[in-house]
């Protein structure tokens, strides 16, 4: 007696479609990752910080960073496990977005088939935005990946498959994300638009209600804590009509992209559309609504809100796929990945760019290359303003022997993020005890005036005792050697 054994299913052994653009952002991420051996001052802080202990970071967001607490408690745990470096510090970013990319071409697949899925998964890897904090030391890719969980698992409800557990999760990711970022909860009106415009029943509207009112009451303490510490966003600029013009290009994009999805997805039922343009658009507007009272628009802000773009990009090509597929049979087999290499090329010189050190404003390691070449034993340094002190603490072999003159307690014994200066008439006896000065300060092109007094006095006394005998500009950054006049 024989058996017949049927053959697998060929499908089973496929790999899942979510796998194609997880691994294409992980590579995307992981080229050029060190930027060659750069790090930038927003990244410079998340990197001084997590070499602090839990109950020195503790005592910083009691005074200052509150609102990124637990993203430094996290890479305060990778920094200890794995070591401080440039790839510790930004491969929670690269990985945080193959998740988004991941959860991306899941909802499209399920609401606009396998090639918008596909399409929308691989274009979230190019936008200009997500490559620059794809590879960024800070918590906005993080965010954006809990928003992808967070949609998935909206999606997943308004498909009549959630249970308690899916909405619990929903209301722990959502709080996850505030307390990444706090204006991360403006994907809570997106997520509301969608359930108005697929006619959500009422129990689903009560489940979304608790859920979301259990991530708000969760963030709330937060919120008002980091109130007090507002002054950290004070140079953020007024909103102004050219700040909008990217704002105006991503909604037009992204209301081509619904426009494509309308013919096989009418008004009031689950589509791309549905969820793609509220999560584009209503964040980009929330946060302009709220810059007209306090300025803080910042696109990475809102970078999850490129998750509803890549949605609706790949929406686009799912529908071009279907349209052509009637007259050229294989063009589903060629069209999409022909659009994602025409697009690699046309972005290559800013995929580039983003990845240089010259896509940032300044770079803390390279000038401190320079101090350590330039010092000699017995020298004094000097920061304008203080913020650029942040060189000698992610690099401190770099500085040691140097006396820093103007620093009267340390940014850990301070809980800050540049620590206290003496006050200006104490910073000028010490400038005037000093034969040799080096002055670490912005580089020509980025710098501002000096504003703060003790700055001032910095650079008069400088100027009326001192004379510069070496002057190196990298990166952004700057480092002048003074020498005491004779006489």
């Amino acid at each position: 007696m024989t058996s017949h054994i049927a053959p697998a299913d060929s499908s089973r052994r496929r790999p899942p479609l979510w796998a194609v653009p997880v691994l294409w952002t992980l590579a995307l991420g992981a080229w050029g990752l060190s930027r060659q051996h750069s790090v930038w001052r927003d990244e410079a802080a998340t990197w001084q910080v997590a070499q602090r202990s839990t109950g020195e970071i503790w005592h910083m967001l009691g005074q200052v960073d509150v609102v990124h607490g637990l993203y430094y408690l996290l890479m305060h745990g990778l920094f200890a496990t794995f070591g401080a470096g440039t790839t510790t510090l930004r491969l929670p970013s690269v990985l945080a977005m193959a998740v988004a990319a991941g959860c991306v071409t899941v909802i499209g697949r399920r609401l606009a088939g396998l090639w918008a899925g596909l399409g929308a998964g691989l274009a979230l890897g190019l936008l200009p935005a997500v490559q620059f904090y794809l590879q960024e030391g800070r918590p906005y890719a993080l965010v954006a990946a809990g928003a992808g969980i967070a949609t998935l698992l909206l999606v997943t409800a308004l498909q009549g498959r959630a249970s308690a557990a899916h909405w619990t999760a929903y209301g722990g990711t959502v709080l996850l994300c505030a307390l990444l970022n706090w204006l991360s909860l403006l994907m809570l009106p997106a997520h509301a638009v969608t359930l108005a415009w697929t006619r959500a029943g009422r129990g689903t509207w009560a489940r979304w209600t608790a859920a979301s009112s259990f991530a708000m009451a969760g963030a709330l303490p937060l919120i008002l804590f980091s109130r007090t510490q507002s002054g950290q966003v004070s140079w953020i600029p007024p909103l102004t009509w050219h700040m909008l013009i990217g704002p105006a290009v991503l909604l037009a994009i992204g209301a081509l992209g619904a426009l494509a999805d309308r013919p096989s997805h009418p008004g009031g039922r689950l589509s791309v559309a549905a969820v793609g343009l509220p999560l584009l658009a209503v964040p980009q507007l929330g946060l302009i609504g709220l810059s007209l009272f306090q300025p803080l628009f910042l696109d990475r802000y809102v970078l999850f809100s490129m998750l509803g773009l890549a949605l609706l990009i790949g929406t686009a090509l799912g529908s071009a796929v279907r349209a052509l597929t009637p007259r050229f049979p294989r063009a589903s087999s060629w069209l999409v990945p022909v659009a994602v290499t025409v697009a690699v090329v046309a972005l290559l010189p800013q995929s580039l760019s983003k990845r240089s050190p010259a896509s940032r404003v300044d770079d803390v390691l390279a000038v401190s290359a320079d101090v350590r070449r330039l010092k000699h034993p017995g020298d004094a340094v000097l920061f304008v303003p203080a913020a650029r002190r942040d060189t000698a603490l992610v690099s401190p072999d770099d500085f040691a022997g140097l006396s820093d003159i103007a620093l009267a307690v340390t940014p850990v014994a301070s809980g800050t993020l540049k620590g206290e200066e003496a006050n200006p008439a104490r910073i000028r006896t010490a400038m005037l005890a000093q034969h040799r000065i080096l002055l670490v300060t912005d580089a020509a092109k980025v710098a501002r005036p000096v504003s703060a007094e003790r700055d001032k006095v910095k650079t008069a006394v400088l100027k009326e005792h001192f004379r510069a005998v070496s002057d190196e500009q990298v990166r952004g950054r700057r480092v002048t050697v003074y020498e005491r006049r004779s006489g």
